[in-house]
């Protein structure tokens, strides 16, 4: 995948619709309000992008899975803005 909106794309037409977003207490699904803790989810896939000029521009996509069948996104960035809760999202398992 060459930009974010691709891989996004790509991902909502396999079946990862809901948006996510992690906080120092759980990750959220923001459509459907359900609230997950990490050990819940699964990073399934993970894209990484970089800004072409600054690598301060650089994000990653994440494909998540839950355990009640929930997928969707979560992209976070690398700058000093990024609003998701950098140590939630570390404690959610990798599949292997």
């Amino acid at each position: 995948m060459d930009t974010l909106s691709e891989a996004i794309n790509a991902l909502n037409k396999e079946g990862f619709t809901e948006d996510f977003r992690a906080t120092e207490e759980c990750v959220e699904a923001l459509g459907s309000k359900k609230k997950f803790d990490p050990e819940d989810l699964t990073i399934v896939r993970s894209y990484r992008f970089e800004g072409p000029t600054d690598p301060a521009d650089e994000m990653v996509c994440f494909a998540l899975k839950a355990k009640d069948g929930t997928m969707g996104t979560l992209v976070m960035s690398f700058n000093s803005e990024h609003s998701q809760a950098i140590e939630t999202v570390q404690k959610i398992p990798v599949r292997k």
